[in-house]
């Protein structure tokens, strides 16, 4: 881990249902690599607010890196709706070129 994964690690420990915290969190391990690792914590962060876009994103992100289409066509679609809904639309155009690509 990297100081900045192991910030955020330190602060899902002390406030565990914080989905903010989960996020961040989940954002760098994917960044790092750690796809696997980043699951559980975007999954929750996901599932905290139905209409949370970056979440959805990140963990599309994620599920693609381990090689999961299905739950990631689920997961990109409900970020997909959360993006045209909100006006979104560069994240639009980028969810519909990763949905085209599945």
């Amino acid at each position: 881990m990297t100081k900045r994964s192991e910030t955020f690690l330190s602060l899902v420990h002390s406030d565990p249902a914080n989905p903010l915290f989960r996020f961040s969190l989940g954002q760098c391990l994917l960044q790092e690599g750690k796809a696997q690792d980043a699951l559980i914590h975007l999954e929750k962060a996901a599932a905290a607010k139905a209409d949370w876009m970056m979440p959805k994103i990140l963990l599309g992100k994620c599920y693609l890196a381990l090689g999961q289409k299905e739950p990631a066509k689920v997961v990109l679609q409900e970020a997909l709706q959360c993006a045209v809904s909100q006006g979104h639309e560069d994240p639009e155009a980028e969810l519909r070129v990763l949905l085209s690509q599945l």
